[in-house]
């Protein structure tokens, strides 16, 4: 009799604690896919990295004027830009950033904190899902956009305070049907 009524305290206890654990995680939330640096002057950041990694500097892009990118930075419409460079490093990319003006995370972290890491990257395969995770645990949104071939979302929580750096999620549209 007593664990029909452990079984039965457990079944009703249940829906409970589901109700209040956290949304699931997404797996894409357990493989880094990014490390991102911003830094005053990317060609010369470029060079030094290049230096040290022993593979050539990859083009650098400028991206869209925000507007064009629906960028949203703190609530608000931004027209930020920024300069990239990419090295490949198996799974993960090492970025370089260059703010070149207008509101943005770039930016605010280059001004807060110098030449250093500004985000981590993830790409999530349910970004809707793995926001409201994030905001669940306190996290807010603070940067918003479209890549520049609007073909994705990325989106900067503010997780500096507790994890060191922001937290970028990427996710990919998916592929046209042909």
């Amino acid at each position: 009799m007593k664990s029909s009524g452990l079984i039965l305290i457990a079944a009703l206890a249940a829906p409970a604690l589901a109700q209040n654990s956290p949304p699931a995680r997404d797996p894409g939330l357990q493989k880094i896919v990014q490390i991102a640096i911003v830094t005053r002057d990317i060609e010369a950041s470029a060079k030094r990295w290049s230096a040290l990694l022993g593979m050539p500097v990859n083009p650098i892009s400028t991206t869209r004027p925000g507007r064009e990118v629906r960028m949203v930075v703190g609530g608000k419409p931004s027209d930020a830009q920024v300069k990239l460079t990419f090295f490949k490093l198996g799974q993960v990319v090492l970025e370089l950033m260059q703010p070149l003006g207008g509101e943005s995370s770039w930016q605010r972290g280059l001004d807060r904190n110098g030449e250093s890491v500004h985000h981590i990257g993830f790409q999530v395969a349910d970004l809707d899902g793995s926001m409201k995770l994030l905001e669940s645990l306190g996290y807010k949104m603070e940067h918003r956009g479209r890549y520049d071939k609007d073909n994705g979302d990325y989106v900067y929580y503010g997780t500096e305070k507790a994890l060191g750096v922001l937290v970028e999620l990427l996710h990919s549209d998916p592929p046209a049907k042909r």
